[in-house]
């Protein structure tokens, strides 16, 4: 196993921890509004709720995320994996804000069907693109992940978990998307089921990045 030397200045650990916190219960919000059984118990507006509470959830963490690999643009000299992992940060809250746009939408028009959208994509879809370009950014930094301001705060396991998780959101946008000649789901199967893996694998990756985040020692 490798060891890496506790480099985090003080009140990132915790801060850490909060993030690995902010995904899992983000990612536990998806996976339950995504199983039919719950959205049929609690209906429309309940499971579109919980995917707003999921969507808020992820951003709070996201943000999280993008603070502690920089709040601006790293600068000229900077390492190459920093540089990644900043760009992966902010790339992935980006998406994390559309999904925040598509569960609003999504629950508004739970409340009130005379608002739904007939046809085309839902914002989701570009905050999978976005999860997906974010996932490919962290793996590029994690393989140099003894030069991260903190090595402990990114495994390969848990980027490419986080890979995975993108992936199958982004079947799940597919499926998602709304046909204009019915305005039903092309795939309502797939647009759940992505949805359920990929949440499985982001709060997999959440509790792996919770275990490896240190705690500061009073």
């Amino acid at each position: 196993m490798e060891r890496y030397p506790q480099i985090v200045p003080p009140g990132r650990s915790a801060r850490l921890r909060r993030e690995a916190w902010g995904f899992a219960i983000g990612s536990v919000c998806f996976a339950v509004g995504a199983v039919p059984f719950y959205a049929d118990g609690v209906g429309p507006v309940l499971t579109n709720a919980t995917f707003f509470i999921g969507a808020i959830f992820f951003t709070l963490a996201a943000l999280i995320q993008l603070v502690l690999s920089g709040r601006r643009p790293p600068r000229r000299g900077t390492n190459p994996a920093d540089r990644w992992d900043w760009w992966a940060a902010l790339v992935q809250f980006a998406g994390t804000l559309f999904f925040n746009v598509s569960t609003t939408e999504a629950l508004i028009t739970a409340i009130n069907p005379a608002t739904q959208v007939a046809s085309g994509w839902r914002p989701d879809a570009f905050g999978s693109i976005c999860f997906l370009v974010a996932s490919t950014f962290a793996v590029i930094a994690t393989r140099d992940r003894d030069h991260l301001w903190d090595p402990a705060s990114r495994t390969w396991q848990g980027s490419w978990l986080n890979m995975l998780g993108s992936v199958f959101f982004g079947i799940s946008a597919v499926g998602a998307f709304v046909l204009p000649a019915t305005g039903d789901l092309a795939s309502l199967l797939w647009a759940n089921l992505g949805t359920f893996l990929g949440a499985l694998c982001f709060l997999t990756a959440a509790l792996l990045s919770r275990r490896t985040a240190p705690v500061q020692k009073q």
